[in-house]
């Protein structure tokens, strides 16, 4: 590898780890907007959004550059192409989280809906997931990406049983419907973010292992499980 090569590769690793850094400061301010009902953060996520597109056109910009001058092969390959798909998910959990913060803010400025949701667990869950992805991309640690693609099926249950909750209230209280579809609509944003944390460590693998196992998530999460 030449040193030209080697600087490249490292200035990209310190993109993505911005990129990933404002995206999950991002995500927390719009999870915090919605549970604890702050218009102001959910403000701040909104215009925070123009930075998050700008990294990201510049991550994607450093990586066809590196493409065209090194024309880098194996481990170096993997990492420049692992770095354009987790550039790409990441952009999307910003917008996620921008869209987020718009449902925060239109909640808060109308009374609670009166029904125990685990919007807590969920966030928590997600910011877990988010921040797990994240470090086993930037420590290429593929146990720490086996324990976010484990968690995928949490958020899963606590959404769906937030839909079956929300359901029933918008049938028994219609006045409660337009509140009701906001509140539905977080919940649906925060699994995707969750879907997209567990894309990014999938990519960890691939990156790492150069297994690719997008297809077979839960047989290489019970082979982790196994070993002893």
């Amino acid at each position: 590898m030449t040193k030209h090569l080697q600087s490249d590769l490292d200035n990209l690793k310190k993109q993505i780890v911005r990129m990933g850094v404002l995206v999950e400061e991002a995500t927390g301010r719009a999870i915090t907007a919605l549970v604890d009902r702050r218009m102001e953060l959910a403000t701040q996520v909104q215009a925070g959004d123009d930075e998050i597109d700008a990294t990201e056109l510049a991550v994607e910009d450093a990586c066809l550059k590196t493409l065209a001058l090194h024309q880098p092969v194996a481990s170096d390959l993997r990492f420049v192409i692992t770095v354009l798909k987790v550039n790409n998910d990441l952009e999307r959990v910003g917008d996620l989280a921008g869209s987020i913060a718009e449902r925060a803010a239109y909640l808060a400025s109308h009374e609670p809906i009166g029904v125990p949701l685990d919007f807590n667990r969920m966030a928590e869950e997600v910011r877990s997931m988010l921040r797990g992805c994240l470090d086993a991309l930037v420590n290429l640690d593929t146990n720490r990406a086996r324990d976010v693609l484990r968690m995928e099926d949490e958020v899963d249950t606590i959404c769906r049983d937030m839909f079956v909750a929300l359901q029933d209230l918008m049938r028994r209280s219609p006045p409660t419907i337009e509140r009701a579809i906001h509140t539905l609509s977080a919940c649906r944003h925060l699994e995707r973010i969750a879907d997209l944390a567990t894309n990014i460590a999938e990519d960890v693998v691939f990156l790492v292992d150069g297994e690719v196992i997008r297809h077979r998530v839960r047989d290489y999460v019970r082979r982790g499980s196994a070993r002893p």
